[in-house]
């Protein structure tokens, strides 16, 4: 069953799923249509499933599910991603899909602009100052609605990207 984003549960269990590229306002807007005729029909054995998405900074795709109304199963899960997966082809640009298992690092850049940077190029953004240890980055790590309202931005050095700094230190 779709609940709003909004309504569901803080303890919600949550999947981030990061766009390949930028969405504009009118693909976010497709993905969350696409997506919850899925929600409504997702069960675990049978159990309807208590869920909702939502896109947001038109990058990333917040799955969640309200566990204390039923536990998702491995295949129930697996559905979901084929559904994200599925959506990501639709979303097809020059013959491109929208990749939702990117991970690249993504951070908040001075103008307010979502940026992604390939994690070859990690080292080279520290060492050119594009990326400082005080950039907002988007924790795609955390695992609740909770986590999502508290933590979802956070300054580089929170988070698993803080070894990069140090590298740089010791040089």
């Amino acid at each position: 069953m779709f609940i709003s984003f909004d309504q569901i549960t803080p303890g919600a269990r949550l999947w981030v799923y990061q766009a390949s590229r930028a969405l504009t306002t009118a693909e976010a807007s497709a993905i969350e249509t696409a997506i919850r005729p899925a929600l409504e029909s997702w069960a675990a054995h049978g159990h309807p499933l208590l869920a909702s998405a939502q896109v947001v900074n038109n990058r990333f795709l917040l799955l969640a599910v309200d566990e204390g109304a039923g536990l998702p199963s491995g295949c129930s899960i697996d559905s979901s991603v084929h559904t994200v997966q599925a959506i990501g082809q639709q979303l097809s640009r020059d013959g491109e899909p929208v990749d939702f298992m990117d991970r690249s690092a993504t951070y908040l850049a001075a103008d307010g602009s979502v940026q992604a940077l390939p994690l070859p190029a990690i080292k080279a953004a520290v060492a050119d100052g594009t990326l400082t240890p005080d950039t907002p980055v988007f924790n795609t790590l955390i695992k609740t609605k909770a986590d999502y309202l508290s933590q979802w931005q956070v300054p580089a050095q929170s988070t698993w990207l803080k070894r990069y700094f140090f590298q740089t230190a010791v040089r």
